[in-house]
């Protein structure tokens, strides 16, 4: 990834996490010149990435677009496609999001994704009082994934799971969106560093 891009994500991260951030805390919390900061912003808004409203005392409120979300989502895989991001990034994530499990009693617990953060998710989870039923995934072709079943999504036993945690780097959303169309919100888990938010919210600018 090459370091456009590292400023962009970084940006679109900042705007996802805090729409009231002012330039200065973006030029800040990306280590670059405030002039170049606004740079970004607005070759941001020129390709529809953000939108940005007034706010009150005269400052302005940032969102994401749904493009601006789908670009954060592309160039968060781009960005876990390095493995050592990922494994550093997952292996606090897991321990966060199966301690949490644990805590609250989920002990059948669902991989939603076959990929790299669902085969560092398997040895995490060994750290914990819990049971990983499968993988939910589409892989016709294979009934296993890092040793454990795979699970079609229309096939999926609600019953069966107590909790389902986002495993799916190229489209998280998607996948999150599939989840909770499984078990109730409440029960789908993602690491933060995925970037999934309820797909309600996702409307084109954010709120009035």
């Amino acid at each position: 990834m090459d370091n456009e891009a590292k400023i962009t994500l970084g940006l679109l991260n900042m705007v996802h996490d805090n729409a009231q951030a002012s330039q200065r805390s973006m030029a800040d919390g990306l280590g670059i010149a405030l002039g170049l900061a606004n740079a970004y912003l607005k070759r941001c808004v020129k390709k529809g990435l953000i939108k940005i409203s007034h706010a009150p005392a005269n400052r302005y409120a940032y969102y994401l677009t749904p493009h601006g979300f789908s670009e954060k989502s592309r160039l968060t895989a781009e960005f876990l496609s390095q493995s050592f991001n990922l494994f550093r990034h997952a292996r606090t994530a897991g321990a966060d999001i199966f301690g949490e499990c644990q805590s609250r009693g989920w002990i059948r617990v669902a991989l939603f994704g076959a990929s790299d953060l669902a085969e560092i998710f398997t040895l995490s989870a060994r750290d914990f009082d819990i049971e990983l039923v499968g993988v939910i995934a589409e892989l016709p072709n294979a009934s296993e994934f890092a040793g454990l079943p795979v699970i079609a999504p229309a096939t999926c036993d609600a019953a069966a799971i107590e909790a389902i945690v986002i495993c799916d780097i190229s489209d998280p959303q998607a996948a999150y969106n599939a989840a909770i169309r499984i078990l109730p919100k409440s029960r789908v888990l993602a690491p933060r560093f995925l970037g999934v938010i309820d797909p309600k919210s996702l409307t084109d600018g954010g709120p009035a």
